[in-house]
């Protein structure tokens, strides 16, 4: 299978964003409840336990990794139905990332971003996006989910030039 990234790096005073985005022909609404419900984040990213509120930690297992290992993200922001910002820190780093949603004549668009402090690992990181935001449109459609081997290593090289440019 041949995917096409669709990521675009986008350098601002803080460091850069990678931004990746999808549409939904649904409600804001909806994708949102695929955003934040334990059970539907499970169909596509792993299930999460705690009390969610904007300043809290909740446990996130991601179901999709090798082991399955739970980390913990923080809530820095949660406005329903149209933004979350999650941080996390982990063995490779720091990690920032926002979700939006705006929603036209039925169709919602998600922009999801990641600030990134510095441009190591993108080769990586863009890959292991593109691949969860596919799950989530193969989850929410009802479709055969993605191998993450037609996302890695292929679009690597495509993620390293965005930052060389």
């Amino acid at each position: 299978m041949s995917l096409t990234p669709a990521g675009r790096l986008l350098r601002t005073a803080a460091g850069n964003d990678l931004i990746l985005s999808r549409t939904f022909r649904a409600p804001a609404e909806d994708v949102w409840a695929s955003l934040t419900e334990p059970d539907r984040t499970a169909r596509w990213f792993g299930p999460w336990e705690g009390e969610a509120a904007p300043g809290r930690t909740i446990k996130v297992q991601m179901t999709y990794e090798e082991q399955a290992p739970w980390c913990e993200m923080r809530i820095d922001a949660c406005e329903p139905p149209r933004r979350l910002a999650l941080s996390a820190t982990d063995e490779f780093g720091a990690w920032k990332v926002e979700l939006s949603l705006s929603e036209a004549d039925g169709v919602t668009e998600l922009r999801f971003v990641h600030h990134l402090v510095g441009e190591d690992g993108i080769g990586e990181i863009g890959p292991g996006w593109e691949y969860y935001l596919d799950m989530l449109v193969a989850a929410r459609e009802g479709s055969p989910q993605p191998d993450f081997t037609d996302y890695y290593p292929s679009m690597k090289d495509y993620f390293e030039a965005l930052s060389a440019g």
